[in-house]
């Protein structure tokens, strides 16, 4: 497994990390396979979505802060963040992506973005390995 360590500088952000998925592939020599992208927090999840139109990003951000206000009457958490928990399952913590050579198996317009919802903060996502080569 490898650690990665994603900072965030607001309180809800999509972070692309394909190319920090891509270079952990590449120095472990990992070749053909899964890699399972885990998020180990409850107000953070993982999506595969768009990567080319940062609208895409907005209009989602927008889309989820629409459905579950921050505020909202009903919430019980202490803590203040029910809408966060509630985006980051939505999310999900965890997604895979098919390497194929070496490569990432993504669509044209594709991409892996961490997902906060209760930020900002230094985040990890682990990922692991199924498959054949390089070291696990």
């Amino acid at each position: 497994m490898h650690r990665l360590t994603v900072p965030t500088r607001q309180r809800e952000e999509f972070v692309e990390i394909t190319d920090d998925l891509r270079r952990v592939v590449a120095m472990r020599g990992w070749r053909d396979g899964i890699l399972t992208v885990f998020v180990p927090h409850t107000t953070a999840g993982v999506t595969i979505n768009e990567n080319a139109d940062p609208d895409v990003v907005h209009d989602m951000l927008l889309a989820l802060r629409n459905l579950v206000p921050r505020e909202q009457s009903g919430f019980r958490h202490a803590e203040g963040n029910s809408d966060s928990h509630v985006k980051a399952s939505w999310m999900g913590s965890s997604c895979q992506v098919l390497v194929e050579r070496g490569e990432l198996v993504l669509g044209t317009w594709q991409g892996v973005q961490f997902c906060e919802f209760d930020g900002p903060r230094t985040r990890s996502v682990w990922v692991s390995w199924i498959g054949g080569g390089g070291a696990a």
